[in-house]
């Protein structure tokens, strides 16, 4: 009986080593209060009373908080958003690549968008940017629809969202919530490398994120 035990016993932790290897959940509360997130330009903090989420407050230009001690360079981000029905001022994602401070890609979302009715402002849901050489700006301009997109069924835009982002060597595309289908896949704009990953915000938006998990192949 007890060699039975022992044997289930070992095959219940293989299978969880399995299920958990490659995979890192991350409170984003507990990182900050033990000082592992580098804000940048921003002021980051414990989201009201919810001891597993952060927000950072609005500020001009773009917002970045870097998680020091975590190393992510390709494979899948799972991440839950609130940004707000603010026209103009709700520019909220996730920065990945992080070079320095200035230079990084990030994939982000226009929750205010979520609501649209005209359809030039449905096509501007979500955006891949790669800083500072390919702006929102530059790559409307320049490559109009090929690095923004609508969601179909975009979520509520004063709600939690989840958003998922798979990244290779040379492709990203993002999911939202139950999404089957990515409603943003792009070719990167870089080949550049960096392990760091952090929490980002844009010009006069602030953010709130919790439920980060990060999984590499």
């Amino acid at each position: 009986m007890k060699t039975q035990q022992t044997k289930l016993l070992l095959i219940i932790l293989c299978l969880t080593a399995i299920q958990s290897f490659g995979q890192k959940q991350v409170n984003l509360a507990d990182k900050l209060q033990k000082k592992n997130i580098k804000a940048v330009n921003r002021t980051i903090s414990i989201y009201g009373d919810q001891m597993n989420a952060v927000e950072m407050d609005a500020k001009d230009n773009d917002g970045l908080g870097i998680l020091e001690g975590i190393e992510f360079d390709t494979g899948t981000i799972e991440i839950d958003l609130l940004g707000e029905n603010n026209p103009g001022k709700s520019f909220i994602g996730i920065a990945f690549n992080i070079q320095n401070d200035d230079t990084f890609e990030a994939v982000y979302f226009r929750p205010f968008n979520f609501v649209a009715e005209e359809q030039i402002r449905k096509d501007h849901m979500v955006q891949y940017i790669y800083h500072p050489e390919f702006t929102w700006r530059k790559l409307r301009e320049e490559r109009t629809g090929e690095f923004e997109n609508e969601i179909s069924g975009p979520p509520n835009p004063d709600d939690w969202f989840q958003a998922t982002i798979k990244i290779t060597d040379q492709k990203v595309e993002v999911y939202v919530n139950e999404s089957s289908e990515p409603v943003l896949s792009i070719d990167r704009l870089t080949s550049s490398k960096s392990n760091k990953i952090g929490i980002w915000t844009g010009f006069g938006s602030s953010g709130r994120f919790r439920n980060l998990v990060l999984r590499t192949e």
